[in-house]
């Protein structure tokens, strides 16, 4: 399947504005000019991912309109690869986790243009003023980058506790588990 998922740029060009706007839907002519593409190459990847699963399409006014299937079986993976991609997040988790020994990183909030409480849970010994200074430095943001740094036995506790704010961020497909050496005791 992944060899099928990867072998054009119009694919490359299809997968990040499907996979990053999961809820609009767009029409052959639409998708031609949104990304500079000709006409059969985008039809023709556009079958493909119908066939594979990753995308559905219907008639409407009659036009044929296309938007990802949110259950396909690998849609949130594939969403964070393209997400992760498309943002340099793997500079970023490279960089914090220089700051200290980190068991567990999510990237929310403002990294997945969602509204959060906090946009980095960290779990792990980390140089609290270290990181501050990397964030004001080198993160472009509208608005403040939060954080909350939790010990591994806290984050443990929690996780046993159910705690609604842990339970959220690792529900939320939408969320980057970027460094999970805790994978064993998340259920």
């Amino acid at each position: 399947m992944l060899k099928r998922l990867f072998t054009s740029n119009t694919r490359i060009k299809l997968l990040t504005l499907f996979l990053l706007n999961p809820d609009e839907e767009y029409f052959i002519r639409e998708l031609t000019r949104k990304l500079d593409e000709q006409i059969n190459s985008v039809r023709r990847e556009l079958d493909n991912l119908k066939k594979m699963g990753l995308l559905k399409s219907k008639t409407k006014n009659r036009k044929k309109y296309y938007v990802v299937n949110k259950n396909f079986v690998v849609f949130t993976d594939l969403r964070n690869i393209v997400i992760k991609a498309m943002s340099g997040k793997d500079d970023l988790v490279k960089n914090i986790t220089k700051f200290g020994e980190i068991d567990f990183l999510a990237l929310l909030g403002v990294f997945v243009n969602k509204q959060s409480p906090v946009d980095l849970l960290l779990v792990g010994t980390v140089d609290k003023d270290k990181l501050q200074e990397f964030i004001n430095s080198e993160i472009e943001s509208d608005r403040p980058i939060r954080f909350s740094i939790l010990s591994k036995d806290d984050f443990l506790y929690r996780i046993k506790c159910k705690d609604q704010f842990i339970n959220s961020i690792l529900t939320d497909p939408e969320n980057i588990i970027a460094v999970n050496k805790l994978e064993k005791y998340i259920s």
